[in-house]
């Protein structure tokens, strides 16, 4: 390798003038590296290639010249004619020291430019044709030589004075130097140039162009040089006010001391800057917290801002900015403690083992946000608790019914007193980790009033789009949300904003069956209660029978709840029994002909199917946020002038269908087997029972119109079928809602067939087995299949008035 040595020195021009005539035309070639040498320049050189040290040996066997030329490329080991440049410098050996490593060391003085005009590679080194160049004559005496002459000078005193390495013996000799050559060659070898840039100063020959030349490279290393400076300056004013600020901070700590005051501050200052660190925030929040701790090191530590500080303080710091507990990705345990925790509520089960799926496929994938909808007691927020559980996060339930204020889901601003930061973020504090799973329950009860509209701040919490950068009024930062999973529950979606409704992916969750009840019971609810009535296993033991009876005929419910209390119930009275006998106790056995005994007689009467057919009563199907319910629907023909009456409590849907449902009869009346007189001559009086309880929707429509032919025609309906379908004036059939559950409830008062409109047979591919089984199914398009399929033959005629179905 060949490097330059740590000086280079002047030549005196008239020790070269004599050997400049001497050089001959075929000279050895010295490659050199990162380094070009000028005329008149002495410079030390390493020499460690064997080719070029075959070189050296060989200039010094001649004459002692050789030539200096710069690579291109530094890399190369072995140039060729294309690897270097085409101008060169001849220069002489004028010593030669061999090191202990195999290197050797030369001394080389420049002697003249000199142009390449072949390069020979092939032998044991490098030889050149050459053609020396001389140095043209001294300009005359111009302003511009004179000037740019002057402007180099004073460039090379400021590159010394901004930090660049040129002796002051160097300076000196520049300072004295008139010849424009001799100076342009001098200071491009002392401003340590590139090889490109230097080589340009050695290809042009001419001493005004070549000293123009530097200048301009001179002027380019100035910028570079100030600018280094400026990086230089600002770098050590950051180093001298950090001094300073420890040096006051000391002196402040030193007053306090002798005063007595200000060291539980400074410490609580040290927590609360080491706790920061530890935090891991985003550099925003960081910024911010930092910035308001310096506030509170200048406060008075008893001002009441003080304390409004700390509290922000404790919060933000925590807060699990980076904390995370880690997902269970494993399928199969997943669906284990799902199936472990709820019996059923299989596409529920299913679709939270898809998001799983696709997080273990995604690191961070943007899931939806479910929202479980169903009537109380079927396990929707149990059913979040297990989800947490089965993927290993940390659960929090919000309770949102009655909710109206919006600072609940964002806070309060740190001005208030008392302010505090919204729900979201304290479950989040509360859960410690970044990436919990938050149940917000009873979304469909949140209002609004003159303090906001809660629902509208969710829409940003529950936007995956938009989470990522939510924020609390209380914190001022941004927090990220996009690694918490959030879920909602609701008894029913009408009541739930429409733009907050779109933002959630519905999941409904459907009234249990009997057997799905008896089931859940038996694995979940008497354990359960046994243990918390602190009762053994083998203290009780509940029959078949025996849950039953419990389910059809002490409660009526879509749910579990009340259930679960009438086991309780029963738990209770044996713990009872167990304290009082003691040693003397035996287990008791709970079957059908003792539950009364525990629980008292019935509680609930359910209604059930006609005994017999009847005119102008039909059994209708009805959905409620508990479940479904079966209703009866009388019509009554009376003496009149074609009124239709209607009674029970009817909303307005439910007038208008019953109003649809005469006008249809009434437009239909001869092919109905009607006489057209009597809508002149009798009233339509229709009427719904149980009239404390308001009744709305669409869904009864074909019913009424099945009870005001019945009534008008003297058809009697089949006693063992109910239906359910909304009708139009032209007597088509339309879809309704809550099929499963209007069919358990036909399924609980022993019904046998059910018509459905005929769009509503996708509804029954999810329809528990048994429920299958045990119902006939009519799907019907318009009402004359209805009247084909409930009304028998007509009857004798009755006198007006007479109670129907008697």
């Amino acid at each position: 390798m060949d490097e330059l040595g740590d000086f280079s020195e002047q030549l005196d021009e008239s020790e070269v003038g004599e050997t400049l005539m001497q050089i001959p035309d075929d000279l050895p070639v010295l490659p050199l590296r990162d380094i070009v040498i000028y005329p008149f320049m002495i410079v030390p050189l390493f020499v460690s290639r064997d080719r070029s040290i075959k070189a050296v040996d060989e200039a010094l066997s001649r004459n002692r010249m050789i030539l200096l030329v710069s690579q291109k490329d530094a890399d190369k080991e072995d140039p060729g004619t294309d690897d270097v440049f085409k101008v060169g410098t001849v220069a002489v050996i004028m010593r030669m020291l061999k090191l202990p490593d195999g290197r050797i060391r030369i001394l080389t003085q420049g002697l003249s430019r000199a142009m390449l005009k072949s390069l020979n590679d092939e032998g044991e080194f490098a030889t050149a044709k050459i053609t020396p160049v001389s140095e043209p004559a001294a300009a005359k005496e111009s302003l511009e030589v004179e000037a740019l002459v002057r402007n180099v000078r004073a460039a090379m005193e400021k590159a010394a004075g901004l930090g660049k390495n040129i002796s002051p013996e160097v300076l000196a000799i520049i300072a004295n130097l008139e010849d424009a050559g001799r100076l342009a060659d001098l200071c491009a070898s002392n401003i340590e140039l590139k090889v490109d840039d230097a080589q340009s100063v050695l290809d042009i020959f001419e001493p005004v162009e070549r000293l123009r030349r530097v200048n301009d490279l001179l002027s380019k290393e100035i910028d570079v040089l100030t600018v280094q400076q400026e990086i230089n300056t600002q770098a050590r004013g950051e180093i001298d006010r950090s001094q300073r600020e420890y040096f006051l901070r000391q002196q402040l700590k030193a007053i306090q001391a002798e005063l007595g005051e200000g060291n539980e501050l400074s410490e609580e200052i040290d927590l609360y800057r080491e706790r920061i660190y530890e935090a891991r925030m985003p550099e925003s929040a960081e910024e911010e917290t930092v910035r308001q701790l310096k506030k509170l090191e200048r406060m008075h530590p008893d001002t009441a801002e003080t304390a409004t500080l700390r509290n922000w303080l404790d919060i933000m710091t925590t807060l699990p900015w980076s904390k995370s507990s880690k997902d269970n990705l494993d399928l199969n345990k997943a669906q284990a403690i799902l199936d472990e925790d709820h019996f059923g509520l299989e596409k529920v089960k299913e679709r939270i083992i898809e998001a799983l799926a696709v997080r273990k496929l995604k690191e961070k994938p943007k899931g939806s946000i479910l929202c479980l909808v169903g009537p109380p007691g079927v396990g929707k927020t149990s059913l979040g608790r297990s989800i947490a559980r089965a993927l290993n996060r940390k659960f929090v339930r919000l309770s949102l019914g009655g909710l109206h204020d919006e600072a609940e889901i964002r806070g309060h601003r740190r001005t208030y007193v008392g302010a505090m930061p919204g729900r979201i973020i304290q479950a989040i504090q509360q859960a410690e980790t970044n990436n919990p799973l938050i149940m917000l329950d009873e979304i469909d009860k949140v209002g609004a009033d003159f303090r906001g509209d809660p629902s509208s701040a969710l829409l940003e919490v529950l936007d995956p789009e938009q989470n990522f950068a939510f924020r609390d009024n209380y914190l001022g930062v941004t927090f990220d949300l996009s690694n918490v999973i959030f879920m909602t529950t609701a008894n029913m979606l009408d009541t739930i904003q429409p733009a907050l409704r779109d933002r959630m992916e519905k999941i409904q969750l459907s009234g249990y069956t009997e057997e799905e009840k008896l089931e859940i019971a038996k694995r979940h609810l008497v354990p359960k209660q046994v243990e918390e009535n602190g009762l053994m296993k083998k203290d009780v033991r509940f029959a078949d029978t025996a849950l039953r009876a419990i389910t059809s005929e002490y409660t009526q419910e879509a749910g579990l709840r009340q259930l679960e209390r009438e086991i309780g119930n029963i738990c209770r009275k044996v713990a009872r029994k167990k304290a009082v006998r003691g040693k003397r106790f035996k287990t008791v056995r709970v079957n059908k002909s003792n539950v009364p005994d525990f629980l008292g007689t019935s509680k609930v009467f359910p209604e059930e199917a006609l005994k017999k057919n009847a005119i102008g009563i039909v059994v209708g199907l009805a959905w409620t946020a508990f479940g479904g319910d079966i209703l009866f629907i009388e019509a009554l023909k009376t003496k009149g002038k074609g009124k239709l009456q209607l009674t029970g409590q009817l909303g307005e849907v439910m007038q208008e269908s019953a109003q649809a449902a005469y006008s249809y009869a009434k437009a239909n009346a001869s092919s109905l087997g009607i006489d057209e007189d009597d809508f002149e001559k009798y009233d339509i009086h229709v009427h719904i029972p149980e009239g404390a309880i308001p009744k709305d929707g669409p869904s009864a429509g074909i019913t009424m119109a099945t009870a005001v032919v019945s009534a008008l025609s003297n058809r009697p309906v089949r006693k063992d079928v109910a239906m359910t379908g909304e009708i139009t004036l032209r007597g088509n059939v339309l879809p309704i809602g809550g099929v499963k559950e209007k069919l358990l409830a036909a399924r609980r008062a022993k019904i046998k067939t059910v018509i459905l409109p005929a769009q509503n047979k996708r509804n029954l591919v999810d329809l528990p087995e048994e429920v299958s089984r045990d119902l006939t199914f009519i799907f019907v398009d318009h009402v004359r299949k209805v009247f084909d399929s409930a009304l028998l033959a007509p009857v004798r005629k009755r006198a007006p008035g007479s109670v129907a179905g008697s």
